[in-house]
């Protein structure tokens, strides 16, 4: 089965201080080798802000194009903002991105790899 990684997992797997190892970083290296991992441009674009370095930039973006993105459509834009709304009436909050990611997986029926304890407000 296919997963959709989220952000949080990226960043650990991608930081150069690896002291402390996380089984997480485990895991989506056997995802990756299982060619199990699912991408969508918020996330891509997530992973790549705020790198200081073009020469790190440029060499990520490279890395993270073996990972092409699901198409979203409009259909995904509009069940974010419809869970984003129903999450809001119940007074949980969360970002546009996270909500996106909600959608897409709701969509194509993928369970969402996160360390993020938001997503299990958002099931709720």
């Amino acid at each position: 089965m296919k997963i959709l990684v989220d952000t949080c997992i990226w960043s650990l797997a991608l930081r150069r201080n690896h002291n402390r190892p996380d089984p997480a970083v485990d895991e989506l290296q056997e995802l990756v080798n299982e060619y199990r991992v699912q991408m969508i441009g918020p996330i891509r674009q997530e992973i790549l802000s705020g790198i200081k370095s073009d020469a790190q930039f440029e060499k990520l973006r490279e890395v993270l194009r073996a990972f092409p993105d699901l198409h979203l459509t409009s259909d995904d834009y509009e069940c974010a903002a419809r869970l984003f709304n129903l999450c809001r009436r119940k007074g949980i909050q969360g970002s546009n991105t996270d909500f996106l990611i909600c959608a897409v997986a709701v969509r194509h029926g993928l369970p969402v790899f996160t360390k993020d304890n938001d997503f299990k407000l958002y099931q709720n």
